[in-house]
């Protein structure tokens, strides 16, 4: 549990979701929190993992380092996204132990759940049925993740805690257009297509030195611009307007938090929980001891796209690739175990992507 002195060692500092702890961390008063750069420390690196929580000792690890992405980049980088995953929470976790630490927080994902979950998703229906087959090696990284933390706990005492955040935006959010998640992609998208229907080549140029695709950049010609623009589902029609082409059908419902809200709940977990308060007292078995951190709130993936177009003043037209895979038709977490510990979430969906798109525009 923390206390106002507690050395906290946040793991992916610089990601949405390292960063926006480490500000609900420090507006809560705590004032000693260690970070390293991947340059200093790399998580995947076991000896340095070791040696580094041997010496420094803290008194609370968050393992928020991930390898993450979105429909995309989960399908085409398979290898990676389940070997890293796996290692850096294995390193963080089997190195806490050793290193004496009781406290940890590891943050997974929704998609540990199955394919056809039943909706709303509670934590019990973990390992019931067959995953999505586009993030299966992420998900099952993730669900070591949880196992490795109940074992811990249940072996040797320790108190290390496993939250599964819903779909995830915010502050410090990835507009790649290959490796993004979905909200964020869709922004840029949008935006994009506007300064292409109002035929604002600066703003393009801007947009591409902001977040180059490839070697990529503002400097490129404008036929290079139009043709990798074109690539993404981005483009002009005929008749002088633009179109936004995205990936499956638009009936995928989907869930989605604001990234301060998660670092909200994250931190009131970290000094109000215990592990066993997480199951059943005498509890023959324990399992499914994660916590679900989510809104209770979903909307498909056309409502979606169609809020954002409204809040970036997209006034193209919206077409969707059926030939392209829709994903899990529905991920609507249970977030009943949350509630009755005490949270609830307070930026509500379209709230929070105006106040993203006001940051994205002004970055």
């Amino acid at each position: 549990m923390l206390s106002p002195n507690s050395l906290i060692y946040v793991a992916g500092h610089n990601g949405m979701v390292g960063s926006a702890i480490i500000r609900r961390l420090k507006l809560s008063g705590y004032s000693n929190i260690l970070t390293k750069r991947r340059s200093e420390l790399d998580l995947v690196d076991q000896k340095q993992v070791f040696s580094f929580l041997q010496h420094y000792k803290p008194d609370y690890i968050v393992s928020a380092a991930a390898k993450v992405g979105g429909i995309l980049a989960n399908n085409t980088y398979r290898a990676e996204f389940i070997y890293e995953n796996l290692v850096i929470e294995a390193n963080l976790i089997h190195g806490a132990w050793l290193a004496g630490v009781k406290d940890l927080l590891f943050l997974g994902s929704s998609c540990i759940y199955p394919k056809f979950a039943p909706q709303p998703m509670p934590e019990e229906c973990l390992l019931s049925g067959e995953l999505e087959y586009t993030n299966e090696p992420y998900a099952i990284a993730k669900i070591a993740g949880i196992k490795l933390c109940e074992s811990y706990n249940l072996q040797y005492g320790t108190n290390y805690l496993s939250v599964m955040p819903t779909n995830l935006y915010g502050t410090n959010d990835n507009f790649d257009l290959e490796k993004s998640h979905v909200l964020p992609a869709m922004l840029r998208k949008f935006h994009l297509g506007r300064c292409l229907m109002d035929g604002d080549r600066a703003a393009i140029r801007r947009d591409f030195d902001k977040n180059p695709v490839g070697n990529i950049d503002g400097s490129a010609s404008d036929e290079e611009l139009a043709a990798l623009l074109d690539s993404y589902g981005v483009s002009l029609t005929c008749n002088g307007s633009s179109s936004v082409t995205l990936w499956g059908t638009g009936t995928p419902r989907r869930e989605f938090l604001w990234s301060d809200d998660l670092a909200d709940a994250c931190v009131f977990i970290m000094e109000k929980v215990k592990f066993s308060d997480t199951y059943e007292a005498g509890s023959r078995e324990v399992r499914n001891t994660h916590i679900n951190i989510g809104t209770g709130e979903d909307i498909s993936i056309r409502d979606l796209a169609e809020t954002i177009m409204r809040i970036t003043g997209y006034r193209g037209s919206l077409r969707f690739d059926a030939s392209k895979p829709d994903g899990t038709p529905r991920k609507l977490q249970d977030v009943g175990k949350l509630t009755k510990l005490g949270w609830r979430h307070s930026v509500a969906l379209e709230d929070g992507i105006a106040r993203m798109y006001r940051d994205y525009c002004s970055a």
